[in-house]
């Protein structure tokens, strides 16, 4: 071999432990980075565990509250359901007892006007004469 043929075949040599230890490098440092987000996830979830806790319990008083107000809402329904038919009754007997003596009023005008047309017209059963300004001229004095 040549002396050229020993310098290249060092120089592959020390390349190929230097292309070694720097994927040592890179291995040890992928394994603390690996590690140090490992320890920052712990961290974050140790941190958010009581804020998602706090969340959770945030969203059943919610919910709670909801049915609550489902229930107050579906009894002031009833409530005005009631209401509303009571009311319906209550017009309808003050109706009842407005139109009923209305009614028999209004029969009774009726009759009292036929009692008072059959007066006017006499015995005959004729409406009265009118007087023409000929008769009441010869009633002149």
């Amino acid at each position: 071999m040549s002396g050229w043929s020993e310098v290249f075949l060092g120089i592959i040599a020390v390349a190929t432990l230097v292309t070694a230890i720097l994927q040592v490098a890179v291995l040890i440092a992928a394994g603390m980075l690996t590690r140090r987000l490992a320890r920052l996830a712990d961290q974050v979830e140790r941190e958010l565990s009581p804020l998602i806790a706090s969340l959770n319990s945030i969203g059943k008083d919610a919910a709670k509250a909801a049915a609550l107000a489902t229930a107050q809402v579906e009894r002031v329904d009833r409530l005005f359901g009631e209401v509303a038919l009571k009311l319906e009754d209550t017009f309808g007997a003050v109706q009842r007892a407005i139109s009923a003596p209305a009614r028999e009023g209004a029969a009774f005008m009726v009759g009292l006007r036929a009692a008072l047309d059959s007066l006017r017209r006499g015995p005959s059963g004729r409406p009265p004469r009118s007087r023409t300004s000929d008769d009441e001229d010869a009633l002149f004095i």
